[in-house]
């Protein structure tokens, strides 16, 4: 586990970068820039970016930008993109309306 104050003071502060407006994830419109504020700001794996800027949540889940994400957040903590924590993995869900369920016949009515 990383020590976030040892690792913010081992990165030093942000300083923005000519090319910090490139789209990175096009389904959220997340740049480039985002990614590398959320690092500088303490988040460190790709699940922590995940939830505050919604980058790999879209309509790809993360399947055009992931590796992109990824390789930006080891490029600014300065580590391998192998030793980046991976957002965790979730079955894809969907609605389902609760008559559908009682009809499965799991439930008893008597």
């Amino acid at each position: 586990m990383i020590d976030v104050q040892k690792k913010l003071e081992e990165i030093g502060p942000y300083v923005k970068a000519s090319d910090d407006d490139m789209l990175v994830c096009r389904c959220e419109e997340v740049t480039k820039g985002e990614i590398r504020k959320a690092v500088h700001e303490g988040m460190f794996t790709i699940e922590e970016i995940r939830r505050y800027l919604r980058s790999g949540m879209g309509l790809c889940q993360g399947q055009t930008c992931g590796r992109l994400v990824k390789s930006i957040v080891s490029r600014e903590l300065n580590v391998a993109p192998d030793e980046v924590e991976p957002a965790v993995s979730r079955a894809p869900m969907r609605p389902i309306e609760m008559e559908i369920l009682a009809e499965d016949g799991g439930v008893s009515h008597e």
